[in-house]
């Protein structure tokens, strides 16, 4: 076994494979950019060394740094994690040429897998099952236009060395193809450094089910069960799943014994995952097609760990280091069920718009790694840190594993509503709209059911807008509380006075305080209304309450509230929750049992002859590069007409015409980077 090994990874990855190494008295080398000097990865191993950049391409992608410091610090072994240098061959065999163990496949293995349409004619010469489409080489225009209106639409494009859904179009009819190709080649080229793309019919209502492989060095392989992987946005993984439901026995082993195929056609080593594509048809059967085979460990790795006791790190270090697998098939079992959320920095209504910042408030539920029935929090970042534009928008991956999908599904959301991230937008409430869906509580899965669900997923927050509002009122009177008593405490006298109290009390008629919020545009107007006999009423109006939302009650209601230390308790509406209230300025954010509801906290004397802004501003929603402009000075747009391209965390952003207009100037230009609220271009919006 190795002594030493070098991490060629960051965030969360870099931390798991630490804590590996770690338990099994392995020591690790970090590597780490600019950007990530104070990283938690880098304090995670026991050396690190710095390599460059904040770009990945000036640091975590210059293999040679990589291999230098592999050799200065004494490593033995390079564990490339999962992204960035994990699937490239070169890197591989540099790793072999300087007598250092490539803890992955064979270079070969790689080259083979690594592109699309090459592993797709492996696979159809192995006799496993293929999608109909397009694998050739040639990359003409004209020609990738003529297959994809032989094959039907709809149609997807995909970057041929491709992944994690970048480089990735449905085409829905031939009047699109062009466009989509030319955006799906430029992602893929930013991405991967290759723009060759493969065409695939696009198999209605699919499920993306993958096999968890392994094979060592003695030539043995097993496969370690299936993940579910369905639910997605923007063709990434959202939620996943093990093992998958509906899946019988007959058919995991169909789909084990063609992953295992996939496998011994590359003579692989280590740990792989063969990707399918599921067709769910009418009659109720189910048929498998073979996608792709990342030579890799997956991100969604930790559910197969949860359902087999095993640690896939482990595995992987063992196999490098020469040992043969731990375990044969028939001594492989599933115990229970497994779910995985991907946390990311994001808006989900805004098209899942990655969100940059720093992590305020950073409080995440009680978990212990690898124990059954527990919650297993993998992280590469702490409470202050700040999530760049330089990388991918994850922040954690939550972990739950129960004795029945019922019950993980129930573990899964109460430890999202004990997922408190405040600073920047996060999908965590999102996910928690998922697993209390329809759809997915009944396990009805396939890779549309987000945009099938998008009503009852996106723009939930008002649902809780009540109890956010009392949460607020309650922590600003939960301050002056605080700082009354401050002030007794601080004063000399043997006495308190009692014009000092803050309890609203007077001798005669009843004290009202207004408050005033702002949720999403709107105004909310909260009155406070101190009763004689102490008690005290909350009215809250607002267009959500006005609309008879769950939640919501315009009239005056019974209120109190209490500081429990960990959290508010407040009634209100007939409610009583444990409330967590974080502001910052005029921000304000609750997390209740509905969520997290932002509200804007206004201090009416200080907005007041403040105007609205001029219209017809276009700016940066975060922090890249512009790719292009579609439109240029003196042009007539239409609202929601495509008017630039920007690039920004590894994908491809839009901005759209807000409303009809002229374009005024364009402010930047092609290949510009731009930071986040730079105004793009002028608009004049027509009257």
């Amino acid at each position: 076994m190795f002594s030493k090994i070098l991490i060629a990874n960051r965030g969360e990855i870099a931390c798991r494979v630490a804590a590996t190494a770690k338990r099994m008295a392995i020591q690790t080398v970090a590597v780490y950019s600019d950007a990530d000097a104070q990283a938690k990865h880098v304090s995670a191993c026991d050396e690190a060394i710095h390599i460059g950049g904040n770009a990945p391409k000036d640091s975590y992608l210059r293999w040679e740094r990589i291999l230098q410091a592999a050799k200065a610090t004494g490593a033995q072994a390079v564990h490339p994690g999962y992204g960035f240098l994990s699937e490239n061959e070169e890197f591989a065999q540099a790793c072999a040429d300087a007598g250092l163990v490539f803890i992955g496949p064979p270079p070969a293995a790689i080259k083979a897998m690594g592109l699309k349409a090459e592993s797709k004619r492996l696979m159809g010469l192995a006799g496993v099952p293929l999608v109909p489409g397009y694998h050739g080489v040639s990359q003409d225009v004209a020609l990738l236009k003529s297959e994809a209106d032989g094959i039907g639409y709809p149609v997807l494009i995909k970057a041929s060395a491709g992944g994690g859904g970048k480089g990735m179009r449905v085409v829905e009819k031939a009047a699109d193809f062009d466009a989509a190709l030319a955006s799906c080649k430029r992602e893929a080229t930013n991405s991967f450094g290759d723009d060759a793309v493969l065409l695939e019919k696009y198999v209605q209502r699919p499920r993306h089910i993958e096999i968890q492989v392994f094979g060592d060095t003695q030539g043995n392989y097993v496969y370690l069960f299936e993940r579910d992987c369905s639910v997605q946005r923007r063709h990434q993984k959202v939620l996943e799943e093990a093992p998958a439901p509906g899946m019988t026995q007959a058919m995991r082993e169909q789909m084990g014994a063609a992953a295992v195929a996939a496998a011994r056609a590359v003579n692989y080593v280590g740990a792989g995952t063969v990707e399918f594509i599921v067709e769910q048809r009418p009659d109720g059967a189910m048929k498998f097609f073979f996608m792709e085979m990342n030579t890799r460990l997956q991100v969604e790795h930790p559910v197969t760990e949860a359902i087999t006791g095993l640690d896939l790190v482990e595995w992987q270090l063992r196999v490098a280091s020469g040992e043969p697998l731990p375990l044969a098939q028939v001594d492989l079992r599933i115990n229970g069920h497994a779910i995985e959320a991907r946390i990311c920095a994001e808006n989900p209504d805004k098209n899942f718009l990655p969100a940059t910042g720093a992590l305020q408030v950073y409080r995440l539920p009680d978990c212990v790694a690898f124990e059954p029935g527990k919650v297993r929090v993998d992280s590469g970042v702490r409470q202050g840190d700040a999530i760049s534009p330089f990388y991918d928008s994850m922040i954690a991956k939550l972990i739950v594993h129960g004795q029945t999908r019922e019950e993980a599904l129930a573990r899964l959301d109460a430890a999202l509503a004990q997922t408190h991230i405040v600073g920047l937008n996060t999908n965590v409430q999102f996910l928690r709209h998922v697993v209390q869906s329809q759809s997915f509580a009944n396990a009805d899965l396939d890779t549309a059911l987000i945009p099938r669900e998008a009503a009852v997923l996106f723009n939930q927050e008002k649902l809780g807008l009540t109890m956010a509002v009392a949460g607020a009122v309650a922590q600003v009177l939960v301050q002056e509380r605080a700082g009354a008593g401050a002030m007794a405490r601080a004063s000399s006298s043997a006495w308190a006075d009692p014009f000092a109290a803050v309890d609203g009390w007077k001798p005669f008629g009843v004290t009202q305080r207004l408050f005033s919020f702002e949720f999403k545009g709107d105004a909310v107007m909260a009155r406070l209304t101190y009763l004689h006999d102490g008690a005290m009423q909350l009215a809250i109006e607002s267009k959500a309450s006005a609309a008879g939302q769950v939640g919501d009650a315009p009239a005056p209601s019974l209120f109190a509230f209490e500081d429990s230390g960990d959290g508010i308790d407040v009634s209100c509406a007939g409610l009583r929750q444990t409330l967590f209230v974080y502001q910052k300025g005029t921000q304000v954010l609750v997390f209740n049992a509905y969520g997290a509801t932002q509200i804007v906290a206004i201090d009416l004397l200080a907005h007041v002859g403040v105007t609205p802004g001029e219209g017809g501003r276009l700016t940066a929603p975060m922090p890249g590069k512009v790719v292009s402009f579609a439109v240029k000075a003196g042009d007539k747009v239409s609202k929601g007409q495509a008017l630039a391209v920007m690039d920004a965390m590894k994908m491809e952003h839009t901005i759209a015409a807000p409303a009809d207009g002229v374009v005024a100037e364009l402010l930047f230009a092609p290949g510009d980077q731009v930071a986040e609220g730079a105004e793009l271009l002028k608009l004049k919006l027509n009257a």
